[in-house]
């Protein structure tokens, strides 16, 4: 797979883990990386990221900034993308298995280098699960059309 990351300055160090962590699983890295602690706006990098995801320059994404939840906001504003702040391997597994996100976000702040490591490896291994998670992806999806999923078919 090519995963595309970035990080803004508060993410520089996370992010050179997650790119090992990517090199190890041996998927390809689309590098959006910020390489310095200088304030950066974190909204650019989310934005270079999941865009390369939603125009298929990569399959998914991995974004870090101080909390996660910059990122997380500024990736769900672009079309096609479901990003998800994950502090633990259990919400990176049902990210991917229930809710097919795209993009992983994460803190540069709050996660240690075991934790983060763990969290990356179930990111990038775990599949979406489909069968009645695949009902609700495609809700999702028409909200960001513009559609009110309430009145979707419920085939």
């Amino acid at each position: 797979m090519k995963i595309a990351v970035a990080n803004d300055h508060r993410g520089v160090e996370a992010i050179e883990q997650v790119k090992a962590i990517i090199a190890q699983l041996n998927h390809e890295c689309v590098d959006y990386s910020s390489p310095t602690n200088q304030p950066v706006d974190y909204p650019d990098l989310a934005y270079k990221a999941a865009d390369a995801v939603s125009t298929k320059k990569a399959d998914r994404a991995i974004l870090v900034c101080g909390t996660g939840i910059g990122m997380s906001i500024a990736a769900n504003k672009v079309k096609g993308v479901r990003a998800a702040l994950c502090y633990d391997e259990l919400n990176a597994k049902i990210s991917r298995n229930h809710n097919d996100a795209n993009v992983l976000c994460l803190s540069g702040d709050l996660l240690g280098s075991a934790v983060l490591r763990k969290i990356v490896e179930t990111w990038l291994t775990t599949d979406f699960s489909g069968g009645r998670h695949e009902r609700r992806v495609k809700k999702i999806m028409a909200i960001e059309q513009g559609q009110n999923p309430c009145e979707m078919n419920d085939e």
